[in-house]
């Protein structure tokens, strides 16, 4: 008979050379970008894979400074800060309205928030962005955070509804009695309790935010981005790698230190969703 033991550990051995190549598709980018960045652009040209030599920083204060990535970033910041706020706010009253409360056509609006996940935004691009300029908010940060704040909520309030749907009904039950009003049921008790699912929300979206780049060239088409200034780095004809590259490495560090900060919630997070869902 054979060893259950045994036939475990030869399909785990058989698994690790997959899972070792998928590893490496996405260290290899990090490390193509680090090594580039370090390097000028003559010794790019003469050794595009190799390991850097001469090692320099130009790059970094190139990108930072002359091509304006300082205040890209300030507006990155302020605009995904702004807009995970107010998508987190939104997000946790309204799984909390529709997971916990019985209120007339309250399935029908958790099936049309479904079902706006399901729309594409190119789709409705030409009507969004006739929307922007008639509201006045064309070249506006706060139009940026309000356009991400209803863009990413469908998928924010769909998460908090069913992480709030697998709490126990009696603790909201329990606050009532107490004397505890609907708000007050929220701030107190389903707030704290939601925190795992928030973190993992908030990060998710700051994710979404961050990277966009399509969103932001629209609405702010004067002012820029983090994303879209590294994107204006690329030339028409050429382009200097190691500046894209060392551009590349500043947008990603924030999030990189956001991730390996908030990793242990953001795990816990998702296991609680996982089996409360």
């Amino acid at each position: 008979m054979a060893n259950p033991r045994g036939r475990e550990r030869r399909i785990l051995r058989l698994l690790s050379v997959p899972m070792a190549l998928l590893a490496l598709s996405c260290v290899y980018p990090v490390y193509f970008a680090v090594n580039n960045a370090l390097k000028t652009n003559r010794n790019y040209i003469m050794d595009r894979f190799g390991l850097v030599t001469d090692l320099t920083f130009d790059n970094f204060v190139q990108a930072w400074t002359r091509s304006n990535l300082d205040t890209y970033f300030v507006n990155s910041v302020l605009v995904t800060g702004g807009a995970v706020l107010l998508l987190l706010l939104v997000s946790s009253l309204a799984g909390f309205a529709l997971a916990l409360l019985r209120f007339p056509a309250r399935r029908l609006v958790f099936v049309v928030i479904l079902a706006s996940l399901m729309i594409p935004v190119q789709v409705v691009l030409v009507p969004f962005y006739q929307t922007i300029i008639g509201l006045g908010l064309l070249n506006t940060r706060i139009g940026l955070i309000l356009s991400y704040t209803a863009f990413f909520l469908p998928f924010s309030v769909y998460l908090m509804t069913a992480f709030y749907a697998g709490l126990p009904r009696e603790l909201m039950e329990a606050a009532r009695i107490d004397g505890a009003r609907l708000l007050q049921v929220w701030w107190f008790v389903m707030l704290p309790m939601g925190r795992p699912a928030l973190i993992t929300l908030g990060i998710l979206n700051t994710l979404y935010c961050w990277n966009d780049v399509l969103i932001s060239l629209l609405v702010l088409q004067d002012k820029r981005t983090m994303m879209v200034g590294i994107a204006a780095l690329r030339g028409e004809y050429t382009t200097n790698v190691p500046l894209l590259a060392a551009g590349i490495v500043l947008a990603a560090a924030p999030i990189v230190v956001l991730y390996l900060v908030f990793q242990r919630q953001i795990v816990a997070g998702i296991a609680t969703g996982a089996v409360k869902g």
